[in-house]
C-alpha cells in the first residue's frame, strides 16, 4: 500500500517537474534586453514548427525579433537544458559511485582540462572550424579527454581503480591546469576577458551546431547511465557485496567513468566551466526521492535542466544589457549549499 502511494507521489512529482521545466523555458524566451511580446514569441515559435508554418503568419513581426528568438534565445534555452541535464546526471552518478555526496563533474579535473584546452586555443588565436564547432570548443574537448586519461592512469593499479587516488589526482591536476590558465592569461592580457568569460561559463556563443553535436553525446551517455543504474545501486552498498552478487565492479567503474567523462567534456566544451550544478541538484533530489539511481537519475536530469535555465536567464537579465557569466550565478547558489553540506557532514562524523 505504502509503496504504491510512494510510486504515485513520485509520478506526480516528476510530472510537476516537467511542467515546471516547460514553464521556466517559456519564461526564459520572453525575458531579455529586446522587448518582444508574448503573443509574438508564440507566433514565431509556432511558425517554425513543421506543418504549422503555413497556418501561423508572422507578418508584422520584425525580422530582428525572429532572429533574436530563433537564433539567440531559443538556442540558449535548449543548450542550457542539455548542459544542465548532463552535468546533473554525471554528478548523481559520481556521488553514488564514489559514495561521496560532495562529488561532482569537476572532481576529476575534467572541467579544468577543458578550460586549459580552450585557453590554449584562445592564446594561440586559433580560428579553425570543424563540423560547425570552433577551435576553442574542440580544444576544450581534447583538453578534457587528455586530463581524464592522465588522472585515470595515475589512479590505476593493474586492473583496479582507487577512488581515493582518483579524486586526489583529479584535484592535483585541476590545480595545475588552473595555474597554467592563469599564466597564459598574463601573457595574453588582450584576450583576458574572453578567457575569463569562458572559464566562468557562458551560453553567449550558443547555436544550433553546438546543440546538434551535444545531443548524441547526451542521448548515448544518459542511456548508458540509466542502463547501469541498478548495478550502481549495488556498488554503492559496497564493492565486496557487489562482487558477491556477480557484478564486475571494475568493469562497471571504468564504463561509468568513461561515460561521465565524455558527457562532461561535451558539455563543458560547448558552454565553458559551470560548477555546482552536478553537486546541488542530485543531492537535493536524493533528500526528496532517496538514493535509488533508477529514480534519482531522471529527477536529476530534469532538475538540472531547469536549474541551469533559471541561472542562465538570471545571468542575462540581472545586469542587462550587460551579461554575467552563468558560472557566477551557479556559484552564488552552490557555495552556500556546499558549505552547509560540509557542516552537515562534520556533524554526522561528530
Amino acid at each position: 500500500m505504502f509503496s504504491g502511494l510512494k510510486g504515485k507521489l513520485s509520478g506526480v512529482l516528476i510530472i510537476a517537474l516537467i511542467v515546471l521545466l516547460i514553464f521556466i523555458s517559456a519564461a526564459s524566451l520572453f525575458l531579455g534586453t529586446a522587448n518582444i511580446g508574448y503573443v509574438d514569441v508564440f507566433r514565431i515559435l509556432l511558425h517554425h514548427i513543421p506543418g504549422l508554418g503555413d497556418q501561423i503568419s508572422i507578418d508584422g513581426i520584425p525580422d530582428s525579433a525572429v532572429t533574436i528568438i530563433m537564433k539567440l534565445r531559443l538556442t540558449r534555452v535548449i543548450l542550457a537544458l542539455l548542459v544542465g541535464a548532463g552535468l546533473s546526471a554525471v554528478g548523481s552518478t559520481m556521488q553514488c559511485l564514489f559514495r561521496n555526496p560532495m562529488a561532482e563533474p569537476g572532481l576529476l579535473g575534467i572541467s579544468s582540462g577543458a578550460g586549459l584546452g580552450a585557453t590554449i586555443a584562445i592564446f594561440l588565436g586559433l580560428n579553425t572550424t570543424v563540423f560547425g564547432m570552433g577551435a576553442t570548443a574542440i580544444s576544450a574537448f581534447i583538453g578534457a579527454i587528455i586530463t581524464i586519461l592522465i588522472v585515470y592512469n595515475i589512479s590505476r593499479t593493474g586492473p583496479k581503480i582507487s577512488p581515493t587516488v582518483l579524486i586526489l589526482a583529479g584535484t592535483a591536476i585541476s590545480f595545475m591546469n588552473s595555474a597554467i590558465i592563469q599564466l597564459l592569461m598574463i601573457f595574453r592580457r588582450d584576450r583576458m576577458d574572453y578567457i575569463m568569460l569562458w572559464t566562468m561559463g557562458s551560453f553567449t556563443t550558443s547555436g544550433w551546431n553546438k546543440i546538434l553535436i551535444l545531443i548524441p553525446f547526451l542521448v548515448a551517455g544518459l542511456s548508458i547511465l540509466l542502463l547501469y543504474a541498478r548495478q550502481l545501486n549495488v556498488i554503492s552498498t559496497g564493492e565486496e557485496t557487489a562482487q558477491s552478487l556477480g557484478i564486475e565492479v571494475e568493469k562497471v567503474k571504468r564504463i561509468l567513468l568513461a561515460v561521465c567523462s565524455l558527457i562532461t567534456a561535451a558539455c563543458v566544451s560547448t558552454s565553458g566551466i559551470i560548477g555546482f550544478v552536478g553537486l546541488i541538484i542530485p543531492h537535493v533530489f536524493r533528500l526528496i526521492v532517496g538514493p535509488d539511481q533508477r529514480i534519482l537519475l531522471p529527477y536529476s536530469i530534469i532538475g538540472g535542466a531547469a536549474f541551469l535555465v533559471i541561472c542562465d536567464t538570471l545571468a542575462r537579465v540581472i545586469a542587462s544589457p550587460a551579461e554575467i557569466p552563468v558560472g557566477a550565478i551557479t556559484a552564488v547558489f552552490g557555495s552556500p549549499f556546499f558549505i552547509a553540506l560540509l557542516i552537515r557532514s562534520k556533524r554526522s562524523v561528530m
